[in-house]
């Protein structure tokens, strides 16, 4: 789920891909990268850490040119080698190329291997890596003929913006599964961005959304974007963006991410009708369960408190890489106002429960400052599958509602009480008449191999 950004026709490309990068610093925090274009030569910085630490003016003094791409990373593939940050370089035939990519291809070790046998050398663990060496050894005169060709070996979730000395290549999956957006910049130029709050921070105006199988190419050449569709669409837009990665304030495929996770809040008041079950107050988990329980206490009456304060200077524990890190993170996160909870019952929201270690935290902790009941629910279906399409959740045995019921995960995570939204609630909430990506709740694995 990382970010990826690409500017062009801007002067200050470099300087503006970081500030689009640091609007997006949600979707990875293990490193970040930037290559800009000048006279013929792309310059590259890349390092661990986040955006504000990599970026400072002596390395956006070095990244020269109108003409930039950027990535944050969040590794589902790869390790945390620094050779594993984006952008992926290379120099070939052609020239210089430069390549970010959000999301994960499937038939990755298959074109690995092949690739190897033909005497290819990688540098990395990435999937991105490959995308180089079949553009590196196609024989076509032109970039845009080998990206076509090597496009049509490539298999999974991806959005690619590929840069080489004076062209940019925008490409989005037949299913667009990982969201993209076009923007025009006020100060001349253009935005290509994961997430349109990246628009507001480089004041630029939202266009359009790089549709599915597309190809935008950016060029001095002409003064029109050239659009090739590439591959029949067959739109299957993650439903996890609207769950958890994307930040509210983004609207991501014509929906506004705030009002969908409200929407799910408000469908789980009016499952909860009926239920019998008395409680003070609503409380949720910071930040991403705030907008489903604002939802909530709408629907209901109750009324919402924050009951847990978070430290906005740690960061989000779904994405660091190891067990380990994520639990000591939740209690660097999350601290319970013991005297607005003590004595009541409580309704916590959160967006998921992935692993349930993270859940059994919150409510142990919440019992512990001195709530009487911890009613939990959850603003989305059970996660059932691993998704192998840019989420890391490689294995199934870390998803604990693939090997738990739900009494059993209620009663592992210590809760009074446990609900989810079914599949078909999320849909609703999220706007009907899509048919998304629900490959982590349902187990439908669509894309073609």
């Amino acid at each position: 789920m990382c970010a990826i950004v690409g500017i062009y026709g801007n002067d200050n490309a470099a300087r503006l891909a970081s500030l689009a990068l640091f609007a997006m610093q949600h979707r990875g925090q293990e490193a970040t990268g930037i290559s800009s274009s000048f006279e013929g030569k792309i310059y590259t910085k890349k390092d661990r850490g986040l955006v504000s630490e990599v970026f400072d003016d002596k390395a956006l003094s070095y990244l020269k040119g109108n003409m930039a791409i950027g990535h944050n990373r969040y590794s589902t593939a790869g390790g945390d080698s620094i050779l594993d940050a984006q952008p992926v370089y290379a120099k070939y035939k052609l020239g210089e190329i430069s390549i970010v990519h959000n999301g994960n291809l499937i038939n990755k070790n298959q074109v690995r291997n092949e690739l190897i046998n033909n005497g290819a050398i990688f540098q990395t663990g990435m999937d991105t890596e490959n995308l180089i060496h079949l553009i590196a050894k196609n024989s076509k005169d032109r970039l845009r003929d080998r990206i076509v060709e090597a496009l049509e070996k490539t298999i999974g979730a991806y959005c690619f913006i590929i840069q080489s000395r004076n062209k940019q290549f925008v490409i989005r999956d037949r299913y667009g599964i990982r969201p993209l957006s076009l923007g025009k910049l006020k100060s001349g130029g253009y935005i290509v961005a994961s997430e349109t709050c990246a628009f507001e921070l480089v004041d630029a105006e939202f266009i359009r959304d790089i549709r599915p199988g597309e190809m935008l190419i950016f060029s001095d050449k002409t003064d029109e974007l050239e659009s090739i569709q590439l591959f029949e669409p067959e739109f299957r837009p993650c439903a996890f963006e609207y769950v958890y990665f994307a930040r509210p304030d983004s609207v991501i495929d014509g929906k506004n991410v705030y009002t969908t996770r409200e929407n799910m809040g408000r469908t789980l008041a009016k499952n909860d009708k009926d239920n019998g079950i008395k409680v003070d107050m609503v409380v949720p988990v910071p930040d991403s369960g705030v907008p489903a329980a604002l939802g909530y206490s709408n629907e209901s009456g109750i009324d919402f408190k924050y009951g847990i304060i978070r430290n906005h200077y740690v960061g989000r524990t779904f994405i660091e890489p190891t067990q380990e890190m994520r639990s000591m993170k939740v209690k660097m996160k999350l601290s319970p106002m013991r005297s607005l909870i003590a004595g009541k019952s409580l309704l916590v929201i959160d967006d998921s429960i992935v692993r349930g270690t993270t859940s059994k935290r919150i409510v142990r902790m919440l019992k512990e400052a001195g709530a009487k009941e911890v009613h939990f629910r959850v603003a989305s279906p059970e996660i059932k599958y691993p998704c192998f399409y840019g989420i890391d959740t490689p294995s199934k045995e870390e998803l604990i509602s693939s090997r738990m019921t739900k009494d059993e995960v209620c009663k592992y995570i210590e809760a009074d009480t446990l609900e989810y939204l079914s599949i078909d609630d999320l849909k609703n909430s999220i706007g009907a008449g899509t048919n998304y990506a629900l490959e982590s709740f349902d187990g439908d694995y669509f894309v073609r191999k």
